[in-house]
């Protein structure tokens, strides 16, 4: 049977360590991050929605999404409170659909698939989503870390990555939905090493 993995966790904690591991080991990786990105590609089905409830700034002049400036219209300081909302309802019905295609192409290819739906804001959306998981995940790692690694890798300043961490559901909300939590603290061959018992259980689970 096919089983289904939800995998959350706090921004730069190190979920997409994770995912990528599990695509390695032969799971199939439904990435959420990747289909909001083509929703607001030139000529995808957002861009259009998101300039008319967000106006022509939303979009430069090469044709393409003006990410920094809507990134600060949502999670900026002085951000109007109902932006994040507005941008959600143009989003998420757009992702879930994509996420349903390919979600039923992989189950379509193989009867006893592992299928993770990475999804950072998991804890936040999980009762609209057109999916049941067998298994949750979450990553965690603590705030001071992941604030260093988003300062470090991504050039964010530590008041915008207070922000991106304030804009998710606590690790509580995450921790409540999970009934595994992979620790990102440890070094990576432990972490990986972790990763790959539990697709071994997976997949035990799909063949039975």
């Amino acid at each position: 049977m096919v089983i289904r993995i939800g995998l959350t966790g706090g921004i730069a904690a190190g979920k997409s360590t994770v995912s990528r591991r599990l695509g390695e080991l032969g799971a199939t990786i439904v990435d959420y991050d990747i289909l909001a990105r083509k929703i607001v590609e030139p000529g995808g089905a957002a861009l259009p929605r998101i300039v008319e409830v967000f106006g022509d700034r939303a979009v430069g002049d090469d044709g393409t999404l003006d990410r920094a400036w809507l990134a600060d219209q949502v999670f900026g300081a002085h951000a109007d409170p109902r932006a994040r909302q507005r941008l959600d309802a143009i989003e998420h019905p757009l992702i879930y659909q994509l996420a349903q295609q390919l979600d039923a192409e992989a189950s379509h290819k193989d009867s006893n698939a592992v299928i993770i739906h990475d999804i950072p804001l998991l804890a936040e959306v999980i009762q609209d989503l057109p999916f049941r998981f067998d298994h949750i995940v979450t990553v965690e790692a603590p705030q001071d870390v992941r604030i260093g690694r988003m300062v470090r890798t991504r050039g964010m300043s530590q008041a915008q990555a207070q922000a991106r961490i304030a804009s998710q559901s606590p690790q509580s909300a995450r921790m409540a939905i999970a009934d595994v939590v992979v620790d990102a603290t440890v070094d990576l061959p432990a972490m990986l090493a972790r990763v790959d018992t539990l697709y071994a259980a997976w997949l035990g689970e799909a063949k039975a």
